[in-house]
């Protein structure tokens, strides 16, 4: 820490969902953080990114990740996010090649992988997705949330819901750059239906392992990427038999992630995650 004016940060990003990381494991600074991250996030104003990542200790798992959108909310989980904290950790010595990550959505396991061809990348085990619509959470509906209807401004939408320990709705279509996500994408993260808001993911079918998906995020807007999108919205082409169980490849505007629904019931996403530049922020 250079002085009390200034805090130095790393920038990241997992396939073009972009991250400011504060290492706060050796000094517990006291900032306000939600008011800091949307400066700090601000793309005129501030560094620019789709989300603020602090590094800290944990004791229950090696380390602890807190993310706040740009917008000043506290999500419960990221995966791009996760992967760009392991990258992290992996460039400073911090963690070998498997590590485990505490968050508000549990504590996640990773393991880095080296591909020659590939490169670094990053496999999460994301856990068991939440299906319960109570436990999303999802208003108006009992049991599963899947291929139900909602009125969104007089228009009706097929909605299948899942929980990655954040919410997300999943809606296909037949074409994804066809939809105005910046005009329907805060209707729905904002609808009553949804008591927590919620990610919106519009997926549309490629072959049976793959999928193609554009994303509205809960508190940050349009990204070029969502990890616990992609492993939702691989759950509920599954569950909507719209995919077989096999190992997927969701496209996303910034890059591919690999997807894979286990036969122990738990969601692994594979992905690469990269250092952009580090500097000093002025408070």
């Amino acid at each position: 820490m250079q002085n009390n004016n200034t805090i130095p940060f790393i920038k990241a990003h997992g396939i073009g969902n972009d991250f400011v990381i504060i290492d706060l494991l050796n000094n517990q600074l006291e900032y306000n953080w939600y008011e800091l991250a949307k400066k700090m996030c601000d793309r005129n104003f501030g560094i620019g990114a789709d989300g603020l990542i602090l590094v800290l200790p944990s004791a229950a798992a090696d380390y602890r990740m807190r993310i706040i959108n740009s917008d000043g909310t506290e999500p419960e989980m990221c995966g791009n996010g996760i992967r760009c904290f392991a990258r992290y950790l992996l460039d400073n010595d911090l963690a070998g090649t498997s590590m485990t990550i505490e968050t508000l959505a549990g504590v996640m396991k990773i393991d880095i992988i080296f591909e020659q061809a590939l490169g670094t990348g990053f496999r999460v085990d994301m856990g068991r997705p939440i299906l319960n619509a109570k436990d999303i959470p999802v208003n108006g509906f009992e049991d599963n949330v899947l291929s139900e209807q909602i009125d969104v401004d007089g228009e009706m939408h097929t909605i299948t819901c899942v929980s990655m320990g954040n919410p997300h709705c999943i809606i296909y279509t037949d074409d994804v750059d066809s939809i105005h996500l910046e005009k329907i994408g805060p209707k729905i993260e904002n609808h009553p239906t949804f008591p927590r808001k919620i990610n919106v993911e519009f997926v549309q079918i490629m072959n049976n392992g793959e999928i193609k998906i554009r994303v509205w995020e809960r508190g940050a807007g349009i990204t070029l990427a969502c990890g616990t999108g992609a492993c939702a919205s691989v759950a509920a082409s599954i569950l909507d038999k719209k995919i077989d169980r096999i190992p997927t490849i969701a496209h996303l505007p910034g890059g591919d992630l690999s997807i894979e629904w286990n036969e122990n019931g738990h969601i692994y996403m594979t992905g690469p995650a990269e250092i952009v530049f580090t500097g000093t922020y002025c408070i």
